[in-house]
């Protein structure tokens, strides 16, 4: 699924803004737009797909003056009012339209219609593999070109001198003078005039003096690279000293190119064999070498492709990543993921908030609690899911940080809210345990509906005033404190929320919160009790603390016991503010 785009949805008439609106259900962050040229102008530079609910006509006249090339272009897909006909009509393979039109049209029970010549030919798109396998073509002027051969013969030569798994339309040849496309780092290998894809599989070790420039960087590592006949295009990151990775002229460098900066401490690179010892670089940080080792280790190669250069201010060597290399060696070149911690209330997709619904669908894979993820099915069925049974919560976590310690977006699902008696406190503390200085992925907790919340609104109001809420699980919290706590509450004319009541295994917890209750609440005192709020066989009783027991409690079940002023009318549950006692109240 497409994933990462502001979507913008244009329609004409009452009918098409009902459509973009039914879309919001399948792109929750959709933005719908009464269509005029002038806002459509206004909007695509902001937006990276546009959905047109009209006439064809009218959008080719609308975007035609606002089209630069494929590589920036946004998706472009046209629906018919009826949602009949989905359309990618611009930027298909890079921009995703051919893809979020198949979505579309698989939601909207329609048909996609894709002109695209290599899908239409049931060929390999080029620029749509090269971006899966991490290839940057070089010149995107010879692409159309290579596509029409492609088309035209329904195959291409291939030299590749790098690993990488060719599609069958590829074929694999050992000159690469004879290839249509060539796959390398280096600058050129053939005599002629060729189609080079790069693969990002160099890593630019950096020494410099303080305060040297980016420009005086970028200008060191480009000849430098040129002198050994290698591509820029190939780097995929800079690696050097830590009391190096902030200076701001590499920061800047990289920043620039989206290169990542790997950097290493002195006794590392002092551990690297065979390297030439500079008594500069020693007195000034330490280490015998900096750019070198630095390479060295980055990519786990033994030997270098650039022997250090000294330019001006810059010292510069590089070194190719390597197939092969130890797994723990090779986590160093990966930008961590991000890690969002979802909320999903009580399961429902219409109790989800639409913010972490854009998270779900951002994210690679989906970690949680089967009977959680089941619930949304929908908003994961194109999602690789890892799944556990409910008291495996640690593997569940430590999974998801595995993950995205791997450069993958994951989605932690967690029934309710993922602050309370969730996963959110247990995903920090296993982040909180990794060693080393490498870099840690983004978290972002997505709140959601508590159970607290989602009883509180079938009850009535009966969490108007001060409440606690207790879990009566004494798998990770003692039974004495668990007591304490009910104690302290109850003294303390708390509205009480008791989660995880009872279980096969624990039978007797609820009955002990209840004596330690009566002790100094009325017998009549309103309760309610709620298994599965808003879900499909959801049961809502209200009675009182004498009578509680004599109704079904699990663990699916959430218990409210009411203070002394909490009271019963009209079938509701009311636990009163004191607004009665305000003067605008009694008038």
């Amino acid at each position: 699924m497409s994933t990462g785009n502001k979507i913008a949805a244009f329609y004409v008439t009452d009918k098409g803004r009902l459509l973009a609106e039914r879309i919001r259900n399948l792109y929750p962050g959709v933005k719908v737009i009464k269509f005029s040229t002038s806002a459509v102008k206004g909007a695509w530079d902001e937006y990276k797909s546009f959905i047109f609910i009209m006439a064809v006509g009218i959008v080719v006249r609308t975007v035609a003056p606002l089209i630069k090339d494929k590589k920036s272009d946004p998706a472009v897909i046209v629906l018919d009012e009826n949602g009949k006909y989905a359309i990618s009509l611009l930027s298909g393979h890079l921009g995703g339209a051919n893809e979020r039109a198949g979505e579309i049209a698989d939601f909207l029970g329609g048909e996609a219609v894709i002109t695209t010549a290599s899908n239409v030919n049931g060929l390999t798109s080029i620029d749509l593999w090269a971006r899966d396998n991490d290839l940057v073509i070089e010149d995107w002027k010879l692409l159309p070109h290579i596509g029409t051969r492609l088309i035209n013969k329904g195959v291409l030569n291939v030299y590749a001198d790098v690993e990488v798994t060719l599609p069958g339309e590829f074929l694999n040849v050992t000159d690469p003078a004879s290839a249509d496309l060539i796959i390398t780092h280096m600058k050129s290998l053939s005599a002629r005039e060729g189609f080079y894809l790069r693969p990002k599989n160099l890593v630019v070790g950096i020494g410099c003096n303080r305060g040297t420039s980016a420009e005086e960087i970028e200008a060191a590592v480009r000849k430098a690279l040129d002198e050994h006949n290698l591509s820029f295009l190939s780097v995929r990151s800079v690696a050097t000293i830590h009391i190096k990775a902030d200076e701001p002229g590499i920061r800047m460098f990289c920043e620039r190119y989206s290169f990542d900066v790997l950097s290493f401490r002195p006794e590392e690179l002092n551990g690297v064999a065979g390297v030439a010892r500079s008594e500069a670089a020693f007195r000034a940080t330490g280490a015998k070498a900096v750019a070198e080792p630095s390479a060295l280790l980055a990519t786990g190669a033994e030997k270098l492709l650039i022997p250090k250069q000294k330019i001006g201010n810059v010292t510069v060597a590089a070194a190719e990543i390597k197939k092969g290399v130890r797994e723990v060696e090779k986590k160093e070149l990966r930008t961590p993921g991000k890690i969002y911690v979802v909320g999903t209330g009580p399961g429902n997709v219409a109790h989800i908030t639409p913010y972490a619904q854009k998270a779900i669908r951002e994210s690679d894979i989906i970690v949680g609690y089967g009977i959680y993820v089941e619930l949304i099915r929908d908003l994961v069925k194109d999602k690789e899911v890892f799944s556990t049974g409910m008291t495996q919560e640690i593997d569940r976590c430590k999974k998801a940080v595995e993950l995205s310690l791997r450069g993958k977006t994951v989605s932690v699902i967690s029934g309710g809210d993922p602050g309370i008696y969730a996963m959110a406190g247990l995903v920090f503390e296993l982040l909180r345990q990794q060693n080393g200085d490498a870099p840690l992925p983004a978290v972002e907790v997505i709140p959601g509906i508590s159970a607290l919340n989602a009883c509180a609104a079938k009850l009535g109001a009966p969490l108007m005033h001060d409440f606690a809420s207790i879990s009566l699980s004494d798998r990770l919290t003692p039974w004495d404190l668990i007591e304490k706590r009910l104690d302290a509450a109850a003294v303390a004319d708390f509205v009480i929320v008791l989660y995880n009541p009872k279980s096969k295994g624990r039978t007797e917890q609820i009955s002990k919160a209840r004596e330690i209750i009566l002790r100094h609440r009325d017998p009549a005192t309103p309760v309610g009790i709620v298994k599965g709020a808003m879900r499909e066989k959801e049961v809502i009783i209200i009675t009182d603390l004498r009578s509680m027991l004599d109704h079904e409690i699990d663990m699916q079940t959430t218990v409210v016991i009411g203070n002394s002023n909490t009271l019963v009318w009209n079938n509701v549950m009311i636990t009163p503010r004191g607004y009665e006692k305000k003067k605008q109240y009694k008038q």
